[in-house]
């Protein structure tokens, strides 16, 4: 079981694609806890099994074998309804595809998660308008969501992910659709929102001057966790003082 301080934790997860001959090990036996509070980076390359080790810790995927244990419950031992509930609940959702619905106001589509969490609408919009406010976008509340540069986008997806005041944020290749630009405006605030809120922050990515601005790094290649380092480096230290 975690710690108090430990949010998300896994023992021996796997996860294999397929069946037989045509079978794909994503994750081979990885073991990990992510502390309350932490800014972590899952760093590989394309295909090592980053994105699938984060959806497996977030709850959308399940393992093959191994177990994942949030705010100390197992959740292969939970309804899966109490499972997208947690997940509803726990954890807020940044991706390099800005899953909008591109026809729909920037207001609905930051209220979903409201929606799906069944909070009253008076509540949606206050709390809508207060997650907009963050991303200073409150002045695009009626906008369509394609009519919004990308930049713009990622902060209505942000803005949507705080909205249930989530513990944990997953950001996956946050600013990979991004010019450089764009990209640090992203980063800051969602750094800012680690700091200013306390939010657990779990980032994706190839981009190692990204990764060196978290408290954490873990690299994965072939489904495995081959190194790990935590304020190793002079560098490190200096992105992250970069970000304060």
């Amino acid at each position: 079981m975690p710690k108090n301080n430990t949010v998300i934790s896994i023992r021996n997860v796997t996860k294999i694609y397929g069946h037989g001959d045509s079978s794909v090990t994503a994750l081979n036996g990885v073991n990990l806890d992510i502390k309350r509070g932490e800014t972590l980076a899952i760093v590989g390359k394309s295909g090592s099994g980053k994105s699938t080790l984060a959806h497996i810790l977030a709850t959308l995927d399940q393992p093959t074998s191994g177990e994942v244990v949030i705010d100390g419950k197992n959740s292969a031992k939970l309804p899966r309804r109490v499972v997208n509930r947690l997940r509803n609940r726990t954890f807020g959702f940044v991706f390099q595809q800005f899953y909008m619905n591109s026809r729909d106001t920037v207001l609905n589509n930051v209220m979903l998660p409201m929606v799906i969490a069944g909070v009253k609408p008076s509540t949606r919009r206050k709390r809508a308008m207060e997650a907009l406010k963050t991303v200073e976008l409150a002045d695009k509340v009626k906008s369509k969501a394609n009519d919004l540069s990308g930049g713009q986008k990622q902060r209505v997806c942000i803005a949507r992910a705080i909205v249930n005041n989530p513990a944990v944020i997953f950001a996956d290749e946050p600013t990979g659709n991004l010019d450089s630009a764009t990209g640090d405006v992203i980063q800051k605030l969602l750094f800012d929102l680690n700091r200013t809120k306390g939010i657990t922050l779990v980032i994706v990515t190839h981009d190692m001057e990204l990764a060196a601005k978290c408290d954490r790094q873990i690299h994965i290649k072939d489904g495995q966790i081959i190194d790990e380092s935590q304020d190793a480096t002079d560098s490190v230290k200096s992105a992250k003082g970069d970000r304060k």
